[in-house]
């Protein structure tokens, strides 16, 4: 997993003269090593140059990239997890969702926005990995399922953004409830006529890839995400078989079919409306 480079008091120091302000995240450092200006980095669509490693994002980067002008309304703003089971280990589950709420500026781990791309409308359901592992419990779900609804009602295309540590056990079966939920809500979203895209993203993985990351009109992710059900240990395990080097990852996935394409961050918003344009035989719209 990645970090923002820090300068560590440590070795040598700099006189209090010699010093200048230096904002906090100026320089990014990729799991290969390459150093980039945060803002370069920005404006890269958050990927690193020399390498081309795309930096894991959450929703608000996400929504910059798709929707026009970072325009859109944002839908059940304000839904948040309950703690039904009362459930405890290290820590209450309570304080959990507290210090995550706290810590990451978000109600949850999922977003829903609603405006224009390319000039068209469009729904979008993006997780935050930052807030609990991207984990999937019952609010995610419901988030999920009332974008679908909302998309339905304004007969829209969906895009379903995936970046998740598997379902929430805190919340037990009212968590893996969530897959069967959101299976369904996008069985009546094909029953509209209306499409669906499926992005994942680093990493996708457990309940999230057992049932809405993999169901998609078009299943698509970026380069080198992490995709899969189970870890690659618990897998080796219960088949007793040595695995392909990157056997989870999204090269592997769609050399094998599990995947339509896979799209370069900066192609993304491109890509998804042309596929839109094509499927519902529109006029092949361009960039601006």
């Amino acid at each position: 997993m990645t970090a923002w480079f820090k300068r560590k008091e440590k070795g040598i120091q700099t006189s209090t003269e010699e010093k200048k302000d230096t904002p906090k995240g100026l320089w990014y450092k990729s799991p290969t090593g390459k150093i980039v200006e945060s803002e370069d980095l920005a404006k890269n669509f958050y990927v690193s140059p020399e390498d081309d490693y795309h930096v894991r994002i959450g929703s608000k980067e996400y929504f910059e990239i798709l929707f026009d002008n970072n325009k859109f309304t944002e839908l059940d703003a304000k839904l948040t997890s309950k703690d039904p089971l009362k459930f405890e280990d290290t820590k209450k589950y309570a304080e959990r969702l507290k210090a995550a709420q706290k810590k990451t500026g978000l109600k949850d781990a999922v977003r829903t926005g609603y405006g224009k791309s390319l000039g068209k409308d469009l729904v979008v359901c993006c997780m935050d990995f930052k807030f609990i592992g991207g984990s999937m419990g019952s609010v995610v779900g419901e988030k999920i399922a009332r974008g679908i609804d909302y998309a339905i009602k304004k007969k829209v295309p969906f895009m379903m953004i995936s970046k998740s540590g598997g379902a929430r056990m805190m919340e037990a079966a009212l968590s893996l409830m969530q897959l069967a939920k959101t299976s369904a809500k996008l069985a009546q979203l094909s029953e509209a006529g209306l499409p669906y895209i499926s992005l994942c993203t680093d990493p996708t993985t457990g309940g999230t890839t057992a049932s809405y990351a993999m169901l998609g009109d078009i299943n698509i992710a970026e380069p080198g995400a992490l995709i899969g059900f189970a870890g690659p240990r618990i897998v080796k395990d219960t088949t007793g078989k040595e695995l392909p080097e990157g056997f989870q990852s999204s090269e592997f996935l769609l050399e094998h079919g599990f995947l339509d394409f896979i799209s370069h961050r900066k192609d993304l918003k491109r890509k998804i409306n042309l596929y839109i344009d094509l499927i519902q035989n529109n006029p092949v719209r361009k960039e601006a």
